[in-house]
This record gives C-alpha cells, sequence and structure tokens, in this order.
C-alpha cells in the first residue's frame, strides 16, 4: 500500500493549523518546508479522512492535497495551463469590453459560462466577441500593458518545471494577442488560443476560424503529451473555470485553481488560497 504524505499551506499558516490537520489525518510527523507549508508524514488517506481534513482545510482558509511519498518533479513531463483567471489576474475579453463601456455586458456571460451555467461555451465566446465590434486593436495592447499581470507563483512555478526537464503548454479559450505574448515572455513550449478577426484596424467582432473551446483544450493537451512522450499521470494540469474540466481530467494531477465551485468539486487537487507555485511543495526534492 502506498504511503501518502499530506501537503499543507497558506499565506498565513500557523503551526497550530498543521497540528490539527496532523491529528485528523493520523500523521506520524510534521516537517516544515516553508513559513507558509509543511508536509505531513504518513497520513491516513481514506475517504473519510480526505473528506473530513478538506472540509477542515476550506473552513480554515488551508489549501490541503494528499500526495503519495517520494513524489518528485521530475516525475511529470507535462505543465499545461489556462491563461484567463489562470496563469493571469484577468479575464482578457471582459477588459477589452471595458475600453468601449460594455464590461458588464460581456463578464456576466463570461461568469455564467465559467461557471458551467451556459453549456455551449462556442456560441457564449462569439456572443461576447460580437459585442466588441468596432472596439480599435490598439485595446489589445492597452489592456496587455495595463492590465494584465501575471498571478502569483507563476513565474517561479514556470522556470522550476522548466529546469525539472517539464513542457509547458499554454492552452485557452481566449485569445492569441495575449497568448503569443506570454508565450514568448516566459518561454513556453507551445500556446494555443482563438484568434480575432481584425479589419482595418477594428476587430469585425468575429473569431477566426473555429472555436478553442473546452474539447479543444483537451485535444491539445493529448496530443502535447504524445509529442513529449508523457503518460497522464506525468501531466499537471491547471484552471479555474467549467471550460477547464475536459483538459483537467486529461490529467493525472488536475488543479483547480482559485476556481469556480463546480470546478473545485470534480477535479482532485485545488488551490485557493495560495499562488501558482503551491504545486510545487507537492513534490519532493
Amino acid at each position: 500500500m502506498t504511503t501518502h504524505h499530506l501537503v499543507v499551506q497558506s499565506p498565513g499558516l500557523r503551526i497550530e493549523q498543521a497540528e490539527q490537520l496532523a491529528a485528523l489525518a493520523q500523521a506520524q510527523g510534521v516537517a516544515r518546508i516553508s513559513n507558509t507549508a509543511a508536509r505531513l508524514l504518513d497520513v491516513q488517506h481514506d475517504a473519510l479522512t480526505q473528506a473530513e481534513v478538506v472540509a477542515w482545510a476550506n473552513n480554515n482558509g488551508v489549501d490541503v492535497a494528499f500526495v503519495p511519498a517520494g513524489l518528485k518533479l521530475s516525475d511529470c513531463k507535462v505543465l499545461a495551463m489556462d491563461m484567463d483567471s489562470t496563469l493571469i489576474n484577468i479575464e482578457c475579453i471582459d477588459e477589452i469590453a471595458g475600453v468601449v463601456g460594455v464590461k458588464d455586458k460581456v463578464s456576466e456571460i463570461t461568469e455564467a459560462a465559467m461557471r458551467g451555467e451556459i453549456k455551449d461555451f462556442a456560441e457564449s465566446l462569439r456572443r461576447r466577441v460580437a459585442l466588441l465590434k468596432g472596439v480599435p486593436a490598439e485595446a489589445l495592447e492597452q489592456v496587455y500593458v495595463e492590465k494584465l499581470r501575471l498571478n502569483p507563483g507563476a513565474e517561479r512555478l514556470i522556470s522550476t518545471a522548466q529546469a525539472a526537464g517539464i513542457k509547458v503548454l499554454l492552452v485557452s479559450g481566449g485569445f492569441t494577442f495575449f497568448t503569443d505574448r506570454l508565450r514568448e515572455r516566459l518561454n513556453l513550449d507551445s500556446a494555443h488560443a482563438n484568434t480575432l478577426e481584425i479589419d482595418n484596424g477594428l476587430l469585425t467582432g468575429n473569431v477566426v476560424g473555429d472555436i478553442l473551446d473546452a474539447q479543444a483544450k483537451a485535444v491539445y493537451l493529448r496530443e502535447f503529451a504524445r509529442t513529449h512522450g508523457a503518460t497522464k499521470e506525468q501531466i499537471i494540469a491547471m484552471g479555474d473555470g467549467a471550460n477547464d474540466l475536459l483538459m483537467l481530467g486529461a490529467a493525472g494531477f488536475p488543479v483547480a485553481y482559485h476556481a469556480k465551485p463546480l470546478v473545485r468539486e470534480q477535479t482532485r487537487f485545488a488551490l485557493n488560497v495560495t499562488g501558482l507555485d503551491g504545486v510545487l511543495n507537492w513534490f519532493e526534492s
């Protein structure tokens, strides 16, 4: 039977919180990883214990992950990430809409789609992009420069993964204007997204070609994994919305990052309070 550890972390983790979780999980010891994380050794990981631990953690603002003992980052080969609200802090389409005063209309559709209330992502994207008709293309650069920021821990996660030999894929239902720039900025191995149609310097309100939706995200991940010889168990995938669920399902380490409830409920791992680099604490050096 595989021995498991329980990694606990939060920006303000207190030792008594780690000790309470250690008692719940019947840990055989506590090893401090940093000021914000600890590894509880040789824990019970039956379904009841896991449910109790997760419920306590959620109620106390702590992230937890049951992981096999001896797990190393180099055991993985692929890291796949969503862009909007995962790798970066914004929903790009909402911010583009904000430049011309239709952010509320667009963000309402975005939120409903990410919560899983709109089942047809492609149709929801077409509806939102149609509202951008006539927006100057310069608005994209304005959003990139003024609004777009990497989420906490992004650069550390990616650079550490790359140093361990992991290939990094960015796959987004957003737009290539942003994914292409992030690919170059972060030296990512591959990036895929939708392309906004531009005519005479203005957005036409259309997307070029087929919509990159949930199914396409999963296909791109599987093809990327096959190219780099990665099995499902060697894939880390991170996302926040309903459009990421199929991609997350293709990974051995699916991570709901500051995600909608629907996604957290269906995903094995979650980071609710820590940055993207919280993933690194699951692996032993």
